[in-house]
């Protein structure tokens, strides 16, 4: 018999029950909420006159709705105010541990988990957020779910669910300089398709991912979604188990290594069989940037955009949006915004490498540079490091956490027509405002971006 992948570990370690035709009843391990998927959920729970299973598997913060400036004050947009004042009450209805604005742990809920020490290896994670898939670089099942699933977990702590099929997804060899984990996502991402990941569950794996740091590895994972993959996972080894050592909500003491020698044994089989695999060189990757309105439509930052789907409706289509065309180099392409944030790439990794590269440099005038920090922990931190003073020297604006410009649905918005290089997951039309044009790239990509002005090799600036 072949040995288990390190997803069907997790997974049958998981299944409750078994159902007609395949379907599954999945134990929950951690349910993440935010103000957006959260309220319809409690209300139906409300409905049916139901309580929470398990409140304290439960963690709720703010993120896509808050301001990045002055969130000691009132909220001025309505809808928004309206979204976290229902978040804050229904929390305090139902008993569950919620970290609001002004609270030592605010921040992104992809970001919040890790740092906090409630994402563990073995573990399964939902929340109503697609990027859930973030969690799973610590050899947990994460994934994002419906506001329907929400109450689901909410009444039961469990999940009807059809088991998705394996890939693993190796990558091998040294990274050239100037190439991060973001530019490995966005470049495997370019090779399988925004639907070439669907139905399948993605083990990342080979040397080149197992010399990631933990916050690198997020970044992978949380950008498995755009593949259409269910999610991404990597195995847990050394470099997981001292990141989680020591973090608030972590086991301490001999409950640690009990739960590490647990966590040890769930890599996957030396002949564990997946449903699909690709291989990769790390050495082939280029620092990447995307063209179009969906993240598979990427290249090489010294590239052309390429000629083989030109004729095609939805090419061309996504092109006008973006006013380009077919064949252009993307080298040199004036932008006027630049984005450092969202779950994917507002760490203090991330914030470290962007600082060390604009210090005592100034960013082109004709450019707006917004540095969100992915939690008060994170902004603390970089504060702390004195990551702020440089930032702001280089004519770059550190903001208060939230998932801002990543998204139009807070005050950050990028004006219809600009183009902005961002460190986010996704480029579809409209996602940072409307009309707005979103080129996506690593953040040392981007704040080259800002310095310069226009869209620049990094390897040639390091």
């Amino acid at each position: 018999m072949a040995g288990k992948t390190l997803f069907d570990k997790v997974w049958d370690a998981h299944v409750v029950s078994q159902v007609d035709g395949g379907t599954q009843v999945l134990y929950i391990d951690r349910h993440l909420i935010h103000e957006v998927t959260s309220p319809q959920a409690f209300g139906g729970l409300e409905k049916r006159g139901l309580q929470l299973f398990r409140p304290k598997q439960m963690v709720a913060t703010p993120d896509h709705n808050v301001p990045t400036i002055n969130q000691h004050l009132p909220i001025e947009d309505e809808l928004s105010r309206t979204q976290v004042e229902t978040l804050e009450a229904n929390c305090e209805k139902f008993g569950v541990e919620l970290y609001g604005l002004g609270h030592p742990f605010q921040g992104i809920v992809h970001v919040i988990g890790p740092e906090l020490g409630l994402t563990q290896p073995g573990m399964t994670m939902v929340c109503g957020d697609s990027h859930t898939s973030t969690h799973g670089a610590f050899g947990a099942i994460a994934f994002g779910i419906g506001t329907s699933q929400v109450e689901q977990v909410m009444a039961t702590q469990c999940l009807l669910q059809n088991k998705p099929k394996s890939m693993r997804i190796t990558i091998d060899g040294a990274l050239q300089q100037g190439v991060t984990a973001k530019d490995i996502i966005l470049y495997i991402i370019s090779k399988l398709t925004a639907s070439g990941g669907t139905g399948y569950f993605v083990e990342y794996a080979g040397s080149a991912i197992r010399k990631l740091s933990m916050e690198e590895r997020m970044t992978i994972c949380n950008m498995s979604i755009e593949m259409g993959a269910r999610g991404g996972i990597i195995a847990p080894d050394e470099t997981t188990f001292q990141y989680v050592e020591g973090r608030k909500f972590s086991p301490k003491g001999k409950d640690f290594e009990a739960a590490k020698a647990y966590w040890s044994s769930l890599p996957s089989d030396p002949d564990a069989v997946f449903d699909k695999e690709y291989t990769y060189k790390a050495e082939e990757i280029q620092p990447m940037i995307t063209y179009g309105t969906n993240p598979g439509m990427g290249m090489a930052v010294s590239g052309n955009i390429p000629t083989s789907e030109a004729n095609t409706d939805s090419f061309k289509k996504s092109l006008d949006y973006m006013g380009l065309e077919a064949g252009q180099a993307m080298l040199g392409k004036e932008i006027s915004y630049v984005f450092i944030g969202s779950c994917t790439n507002s760490r203090i990794e991330d914030l470290r490498a962007v600082a060390e590269f604009v210090s005592g440099k100034k960013k082109a005038d004709h450019v707006t540079a917004l540095v969100v920090p992915g939690s008060k922990q994170v902004e603390s931190q970089a504060k702390a490091e004195g990551l702020d003073r440089i930032l702001e020297s280089a004519g770059f604006h550190l903001r208060e956490p939230g998932c801002s410009a990543c998204l139009g649905m807070n005050e950050d918005k990028v004006p219809k027509g600009e183009y902005c290089v961002s460190t986010s997951n996704r480029n579809f039309e409209g996602r940072q405002g409307p009309g707005s044009r979103t080129i996506l790239a690593s953040p040392i990509t981007a704040a080259a971006a800002a310095i310069h002005g226009k869209i620049v090799d990094v390897r040639e600036l390091i």
